[in-house]
């Protein structure tokens, strides 16, 4: 039996500037997951997602590294309950 989380990431490192989030956006997509990625004024990128927690493990894998060209230094995350608000994963402001 699958069990559905969210998570909440803060991602730091060099990770803007360097299409952090449209590679995020296509990960969690590609995994099933819902939620938004966003850059924050620290120069951190901010992730929100839901889904199995076996696919959000997969992609916290991935956020560990990170795209091509970007340096991940430190992940910060909390897990929760799901909320259900969201269709798809979104870049948002």
């Amino acid at each position: 039996m699958s069990e559905e989380v969210s998570c909440h990431i803060l991602v730091s490192g060099r990770v803007q500037g360097v299409f952090f989030r449209a590679y995020t956006q296509d990960m969690a997509g590609s995994l099933g997951l819902v939620g938004w990625v966003k850059n924050i004024r620290d120069g951190k990128v901010e992730i929100y997602c839901e889904g199995e927690r076996k696919e959000i493990e997969k992609f916290l894998k991935w956020c560990r590294k990170g795209p091509p060209f970007a340096i991940v230094r430190d992940i910060e995350l909390e897990y929760g309950e799901p909320t259900h608000q969201f269709e798809r994963f979104e870049i948002t402001r």
